[in-house]
């Protein structure tokens, strides 16, 4: 099972979702950048479940302790432990999967894999799981930020067949995010898609969209073609969050449409740097990270658990019928921001910490 990402900046998660905890290890990030409970307990809030009506019931406070590298407030240079423990449990929600497969979730596939799954719960397969890396990955930003001025933000773009206006990426912030429970920046839409997620929910059922993540200021030069291209590793990174099914960066799908002459991106000179007029690259070219915010969109699929009865089948082939007891996300979107800002944090500090500038060279 793999179960680490990175390899300057490697972050390992532990833990299942119905088990005493959950957590992560850092290792590697640099000495001397500030990092209190308080901090990390900041996105672990935004990603938590019970926040809202739209999200699971669920009731986890999810406090972390820091239980090593970190000290007065300051990393050390050491490992850094992060643990949550899990504390709403419910088992009996699950007695009845241990005979019957929930569609569209990973129960099949990890009991043919393994040979035997958690007994409740996802496992290692349950959102549960991104506890640590919201936690990991609030530690990333932090170095990111002191280091190289580097922030990230993700917001809700789409529910359904809801698209929001797109904010301008280079001003938006997470309390502008934050202002709405969908976390969509964009109020109409925001009314609109809290309505169609309150269905679902009526109904038992559940919706999927797409998130979209804006990296900004970063330097140009990080990315290690060809094989760990920037692009690349975010897409790693992103897919596999549960419930992701498909990334885009830049222009995504929308630019196999378009000119060649209409999707370049012309080069203009913008202070002491030479940068872009638009940005259908997002941000990379080559793999590289070319000065431009960064903007990448992930699509999530509509949550597996739902509790409308679903004609099935049990492990040995015989028609059953499953309705799940237990607390569930109608959209797992609005948690799956935090997450999403996570991702990104833990690629760009892996790749930070990868990059070793050439000597100084300048086109200007």
């Amino acid at each position: 099972m793999s179960s680490s990402l990175g390899k300057r900046f490697v972050v390992t998660t532990f833990g299942e979702s119905h088990g005493r905890t959950v957590g992560a290890v850092v290792d590697g990030c640099p000495p001397g950048i500030p990092v209190t409970e308080a901090i990390v307990q900041r996105q672990l809030d935004r990603r938590r479940p019970g926040q809202s009506r739209l999200t699971s019931p669920r009731r986890e406070a999810d406090r972390v302790s820091l239980l090593s590298g970190v000290e007065k407030g300051l990393t050390l240079g050491s490992p850094i432990a992060l643990m949550v423990e899990n504390t709403n449990l419910r088992p009996a929600d699950y007695e009845a999967l241990s005979a019957i497969p929930r569609p569209s979730h990973a129960d099949f596939t990890t009991r043919m894999k393994y040979g035997l799954a958690a007994s409740s719960g996802g496992g290692r397969a349950s959102a549960r799981e991104t506890v640590g890396r919201v936690a990991a990955g609030a530690i990333a930003e932090q170095m990111l930020s002191v280091l190289h001025g580097v922030d990230i933000v993700a917001w809700v773009s789409a529910i359904g067949p809801i698209e929001a206006h797109t904010p301008d990426v280079t001003a938006l912030q997470r309390r502008q995010v934050d202002a709405v429970p969908v976390r969509c920046p964009d109020r109409s839409a925001a009314g609109d898609m809290t309505a169609l997620i309150e269905k679902m929910k009526a109904e038992g059922d559940s919706i999927g969209g797409v998130i979209t993540c804006v990296c900004r200021h970063l330097p140009c030069g990080w990315g290690e073609p060809v094989f760990d291209k920037l692009s690349a590793l975010l897409a790693h990174a992103m897919l596999s969050i549960p419930a992701a099914k498909g990334f885009e960066i830049g222009s995504g799908f929308a630019g196999a449409r378009m000119r060649g002459s209409l999707h370049n991106d012309l080069f203009v000179r913008k202070g002491k740097r030479l940068g872009t007029v638009t940005n259908h690259s997002g941000g990379i070219q080559g793999g590289i990270s070319n000065g431009e915010p960064v903007v990448f969109r992930v699509a999530f699929k509509p949550a597996a658990s739902i509790s409308q009865a679903q004609a099935t089948a049990d492990y040995q082939g015989r028609p059953a019928i499953l309705r799940l007891k237990g607390r569930h996300d109608p959209c797992v979107l609005p948690r799956a921001v935090p997450v999403v800002e996570a991702m990104a944090a833990l690629v760009l500090a892996d790749a930070a910490l990868r990059h070793f500038p050439p000597r100084k060279t300048t086109p200007l």
